[in-house]
């Protein structure tokens, strides 16, 4: 069966070193916290929040080793009030484990996204 999981961070500045240090601490929490392995992963979409454009997150992954899970990046749209300086991921992935028992993981500035999620 397939679940999917969602997880976001922020960043301080629109810094390509920056941006790819907190998507990869991003895709580990979410790997260790879910017990993932990389063979059950099947994609993984990135948004970006507009004012990120320094690089691409996807590039996280790659610099993982993940070079078999087909990856995405987009940007999100500019809505009023909205989190600045955010990447958000949605990684689907093959698993007998229900809903309720995925670890959604909100790091950084984040963390406003989702009070209800302690991580």
């Amino acid at each position: 069966m397939v679940r999917a999981v969602r997880g976001a961070t922020t960043v301080e500045n629109n810094d390509a070193v920056e941006m790819l240090r907190e998507t990869e601490k991003l895709l580990v929490e979410i790997i260790e916290k879910n017990r993932l392995k990389e063979e059950d992963i099947i994609s993984i979409i990135f948004t970006v929040t507009n004012d990120l454009n320094a690089t691409f997150p996807a590039i996280a992954a790659r610099n993982l080793g993940w070079t078999s899970i087909a990856l995405m990046c987009t940007s999100e749209i500019p809505v009023p009030g909205s989190l600045e300086k955010c990447i958000r991921v949605l990684l689907h992935f093959n698993t007998n484990k229900r809903n309720d028992e995925i670890r959604y993981i909100y790091l950084n500035g984040a963390k406003v996204l989702r009070p209800d999620i302690k991580t």
